[in-house]
């Protein structure tokens, strides 16, 4: 029976620190997940006690495409990923590029939502409860989509003047770790206020 040199054991049991990027990341989405939870309660809560309408079920329609276009961006951001792991800027300027404008579409349908709702529905911040939760928990959502399309705008502009290569993947992932949470948030407020909320 063979024996495992000692110094390969250790090797194997040394233990790297995970980088300061990526624990900064996962700090800021607990820290945002606590806030949307906060967010979701509100709008559960006060869901039904308005005394006059409009009502979610007078006024609001499945966002079925935005939902398509930006969950499909996942994908094309995890395609840019492993396109910059093995350095091949113009698949990941290709796919990083889709991730922005699926991303810019999704935003584009939700100001269409808002217009139809305030100016044809009347539906405002102070029209009654279901406003006031509603542009609130939807709003802070699509502060974030803002917040990721500048972030992704800029790597991508960074990408095709030749300044991203292989040794930014590290930082091209932590960037696409807040994309993922933006994509995942976007099922909870999808299923809160148009499946259960309606």
């Amino acid at each position: 029976m063979g024996t495992v040199p000692l110094q390969h054991l250790q090797d194997e049991a040394a233990w790297q620190l995970p980088s300061r990027g990526r624990v900064g990341m996962y700090a800021l989405i607990v820290a945002e997940t606590a806030v949307f939870t906060i967010f979701v309660v509100a709008y559960l809560y006060y869901l039904g006690r308005d005394q006059w309408g409009p009502t979610p079920k007078q006024v609001l329609e499945l966002p079925i495409f935005n939902t398509v276009c930006l969950l499909s961006s996942s994908l094309f951001i995890w395609l840019a990923e492993r396109a910059i792991e093995h350095d091949n800027v113009k698949r990941f300027s290709l796919w990083w590029g889709i991730t922005f404008l699926l991303g810019a579409i999704f935003l584009a349908g939700t100001a269409r939502e808002w217009y139809k709702l305030i100016v044809h529905d009347h539906l405002t911040v102070r029209t009654n409860l279901f406003g006031t939760t509603f542009y609130s928990l939807v709003g802070l959502h699509a502060t974030h989509v803002i917040v990721g399309l500048f972030l992704l705008a800029v790597v991508l502009a960074l990408a095709l003047t030749g300044r991203i290569g292989q040794k930014h993947s590290e930082r091209i992932q932590v960037l696409a770790l807040y994309w993922h949470f933006v994509d995942a948030v976007w099922v909870v407020v999808f299923t809160v206020v148009y499946v259960v909320g309606r």
